[in-house]
């Protein structure tokens, strides 16, 4: 099988790498985290305008220039590297690709996405729900010709950013998916900073009324849809911790080629070459399960799922292991602001368990497996 990048994925990477190198500073990027809204507006209007990145999970009948799985893995790998706060996986691999299983009915806010006009975010998590999606309770009612949607979501993820959510609720067919505007009579935002400087959310709907145009495909057919996207969002998180576990191994390598004890530079020392070398291999296994979930993400289900769980669970114990250890060997220093590494430690430790801590999917994984 070849692995190699064809031209236009190389030119896709060689642009958003060398736009972020150029214009997201470290400096500006912890600004804008502490700043409101939390993020840089021309960073996102470049991005869908300069760059034309966010027509990848759109047709080109709506705008967009259809792009696969290696090139969402490619930007998320790019996004890691440079930290970026944007939600650009959460509106275009998350929502967006779900918006795009709608049909039309849902093609002109697929249009607005492809140009940057609105952010999304998905509302599944629960107080008390943990990973099951079985396990939600929000509810929808039939009212009318449209919906009632009651219920709340936790830990929304970009949630005060978003125009819109993907809200999923159970109604009397079954789990379901329902396109609800933020602004819409009855939600209600509590938003939050995450640790590493994003924004989440909790949001309470209450009785909050739709159309019947909001339903994402048929009712009850909300359980397939999450569970794909669910895997295709860790494999842009194992692309995405790729880049990041990459940017903290090399900091940390070019850290211990300069600090000296007893006249020598630390990064001589045999005992810490081996810790080097050990978060070198994390960093390639987690690269390899991630491009094993991204080849999968179009494959049978449950090839899919044991891929995305496979690669959950490689970059989770990535993400501890090289995290922890590019702060040790930077000594104190390496959770202070002033360095990159500890903003980058961060947000490894977000990506350790979000959507499914690694002894859940190691679980999901063997249930898969005896399956097969």
């Amino acid at each position: 099988m070849n692995f190699e990048l064809n031209e236009d994925q190389r030119l896709l990477k060689d642009m958003l790498n060398q736009f972020l190198t150029q214009r997201y500073g470290f400096a500006e990027r912890v600004r804008a985290s502490r700043e409101e809204p939390g993020y840089r507006d021309d960073i996102w209007t470049a991005l869908s305008t300069e760059l034309e990145l966010f027509g990848l999970t759109v047709p080109p009948a709506l705008g967009g220039h259809g792009g696969g799985a290696v090139e969402q893995m490619i930007v998320m790998e790019e996004l890691g590297r440079a930290l970026v706060l944007e939600p650009v996986c959460e509106t275009l691999f998350q929502c967006g690709w779900l918006l795009a299983q709608g049909g039309d009915a849902h093609a002109g806010l697929l249009s607005d996405v492809a140009a940057g006009k609105v952010k999304l975010a998905l509302a599944i998590s629960e107080p008390g729900m943990r990973y099951d999606l079985d396990d939600i309770a929000t509810s929808a009612e039939s009212k009318g010709k449209g919906w009632a949607i009651t219920g709340r979501k936790s830990v929304v993820m970009a949630g005060p950013w978003a125009d819109h959510l993907i809200v999923a609720a159970q109604t009397s067919e079954g789990l379901s998916l329902f396109v609800v505007a933020v602004q819409a009579a009855g939600v209600t935002l509590h938003a939050y900073p995450t640790i590493e400087g994003r924004r989440a959310a909790d949001i309470d709907l209450a009785g909050v009324e739709v159309g019947p145009d909001a339903l994402l495909g048929v009712p009850g057919g909300g359980l397939d849809l999450l569970e794909e996207v669910r895997d295709r969002a860790i494999a842009a998180q194992a692309s995405e911790a790729v880049g990041l576990l990459d940017r903290l191994l090399t900091d940390t390598v070019a850290y211990c080629k300069q600090r000296k004890q007893f006249g020598q530079p630390i990064a001589s020392f045999q005992a810490l070459q081996h810790r080097m070398v050990d978060m070198y291999m994390h960093v390639e296994m987690t690269r390899a399960a991630a491009l094993l979930a991204s080849l999968k993400l179009d494959g049978p289900a449950a090839e899919r799922a044991r891929a995305a769980s496979s690669a959950k669970v490689t970059l989770a114990n990535a993400c501890r292991f090289v995290g922890q250890n590019a702060v040790q060997l930077h000594g104190g220093m390496g959770m202070t602001d002033e360095l990159a590494i500890g903003h980058y430690f961060k947000r490894a430790t977000v990506l350790e368990t979000e959507f499914g801590s690694a002894d859940w999917h190691l679980a999901r994984h063997a249930r898969l497996s005896a399956q097969a």
